[in-house]
């Protein structure tokens, strides 16, 4: 893949090199969106649209709001993901508009310390400007990661749009001719609010906008009305989740602040974190990301510094908690807010004919996500099943076979006139909750969970069918406060490429002993 700028007519071909880009974004994850079915977190997601509330165990409500009118209508798995990839796209046009703005000022190679400080930061070259937009999209395109949040909808999908409309309000706000209307401070507050409604780490984009202001304005803004409108129609607009957990004990907070602090933090797992970022986001986002700060602190570019702080803070807190364990696509909205420094960056260098390690990287990463479209494809290497070692490990495995499975138990419960499924962990229970409705299910677990709020405990002296996977193997339930006895009653081989890549088993379990 080449992306030299030619000499004549630079702004059409990069124009029609980016809708190029945009497009086989889109061919690529409308194509799986229908092919794939609802991975765990996407159905747990869509179990919020299908039982609305005003908040939920895990996360705040917008996730399950966002897709109530296509849940409601009930349309296939491939019509709902039109959500995320609209969101995908609507986010990598966001990064093409701040990596081309020429209000955001970055570090160069080769200025002076005195030039960064009297602001001459950046070449206001348009051919430059034009490029870096392009780049943009391609570090998006290059990371696998942002392909699984563009085709299913996860909180982080929403906050990534949420997260780079803050960064470029705020880069508004800091003009002197926009701080004065309140149009713009009513803005941010909507997409704080907003934010807020999407994930609770929302909250490190928003200390990274106060910064911002505080930095630029200094404590005088304060004194304006606009800011303290924004604060009153952000809190407003998160009112529903305080207003359910004020019902529920406070569950919600108390759960996430158990799930960042509650495992003994090791720095193993820290370095881990931070090496699976290099693989999730490429190599080429996240070593212009680095240069571009390394670049800032040695030219004491505080401009650029302070706008970079969209990222410092709400990767540099989710890396620190990630010694207690984290999850790759967390720092996803962080990475999109320093796109447009890596790509602004990308496009100076290669333009300076620093091309060869640019070309490297984007070989390596474009290789890297063919492989991975082509093992989604085929669930899997070829000629593996799971019965084989590898195959026991297959993660390709698990977006296989849901369907199939939940058809299946809702047929063995009108045979047994049941009306739950039981299974030994929640990571199981969201893809039967969705493909077997209206059936409840029950994690067999000590863990106080979301599938208790909606289904509560299973009652004693019931009977259910009990529901094992391959891949996640647990005990039959048998024994004191468990069920008296379970029954194979059938199973489910998964196929796919010509090969069986994983297996339910189904089981009628006989009287439940536990008490609620």
């Amino acid at each position: 893949m080449s992306l030299n700028i030619p000499l004549q007519h630079p702004s059409s071909w990069i124009s029609l090199r980016l809708i190029s880009l945009l497009a086989l974004g889109l061919l690529i994850h409308v194509s799986f969106g229908f092919l794939l079915g609802f991975s765990v977190d996407e159905a747990h997601y869509a179990l919020y649209a299908s039982k609305l509330d005003w908040s939920y165990f895990d996360h705040p409500p917008l996730v399950g709001w966002a897709q109530w009118p296509l849940v409601a209508l009930k349309l296939p798995v491939g019509l709902i993901r039109l959500i995320p990839e609209g969101l995908w796209l609507l986010a990598c046009l966001q990064a093409v508009q701040l990596a081309r703005d020429p209000q955001l000022r970055v570090s160069l190679r080769g200025a002076s310390v005195a030039a960064a400080q009297r602001g001459e930061l950046q070449p206001f070259n348009p051919e430059i400007l034009d490029a870096a937009g392009l780049w943009a999209v391609g570090l998006v395109l290059l990371a696998p990661v942002m392909h699984v949040l563009a085709v299913g909808l996860l909180p982080d999908t929403l906050l990534m749009v949420l997260a780079l409309g803050v960064f470029q309000i705020t880069l508004k706000l800091c003009h002197p001719t926009h701080v004065a209307q309140n149009k713009y401070w009513l803005c941010l507050g909507l997409l704080l609010g907003l934010a807020g409604l999407s994930k609770y780490t929302a909250i490190f984009t928003a200390a990274a906008a106060l910064f911002c202001l505080l930095r630029h304005h200094g404590l005088r803004v304060l004194l304006r009305k606009g800011p303290w409108l924004a604060l009153i129609l952000a809190l407003l607009l998160v009112t529903p989740v305080f207003y359910w957990n004020a019902q529920h004990n406070w569950i919600s907070f108390s759960y996430q602040l158990n799930h960042g602090t509650g495992a003994s933090w090791e720095i193993k797992r820290l370095l881990s974190f931070v090496a699976v970022q290099f693989a999730a986001f490429g190599p080429l986002l996240v070593g212009a990301t680095l240069v571009s700060i390394g670049l800032s602190v040695r030219q004491h570019n505080a401009e650029a510094l302070h706008w970079l702080m969209f990222f410092l803070i709400p990767f540099g807190v989710t890396t620190l908690l990630s010694g207690s364990g984290g999850l790759p696509h967390w720092t996803a909205p962080a990475w999109l807010a320093a796109t447009p420094f890596a790509a602004r960056l990308i496009a100076t260098d290669w333009a300076q004919g620093r091309k060869q390690m640019i070309r490297l990287c984007v070989y390596f990463q474009a290789l890297i996500c063919v492989i991975a479209f082509v093992l989604l494809f085929l669930g899997g290497l070829p000629y593996i099943g799971y019965s084989d070692d590898l195959g026991k490990k297959n993660p390709f495995a698990d977006l296989y076979g849901w369907e199939q499975a939940g058809k299946t138990a809702l047929k063995l419960s009108v045979k047994l006139d049941t009306q739950d499924i039981a299974v030994g962990n929640w990571t199981l229970a969201s893809r039967l909750a969705w493909y077997a409705q209206p059936l409840s299910v029950h994690v067999l677990d000590n863990r106080f969970d979301q599938f208790d709020l909606w289904f509560g405990p299973m009652l004693p002296a019931s009977d259910a069918i009990f529901v094992n996977w391959s891949q996640m193997r647990f005990e039959l339930p048998v024994g004191p406060k468990q069920f008296q006895t379970c029954e194979s009653i059938g199973s489910l081989d998964v196929e796919r490429g010509g090969r069986s890549i994983s297996a339910f088993n189904f089981f009628h379990c006989r009287h439940w002993g536990k008490q609620p």
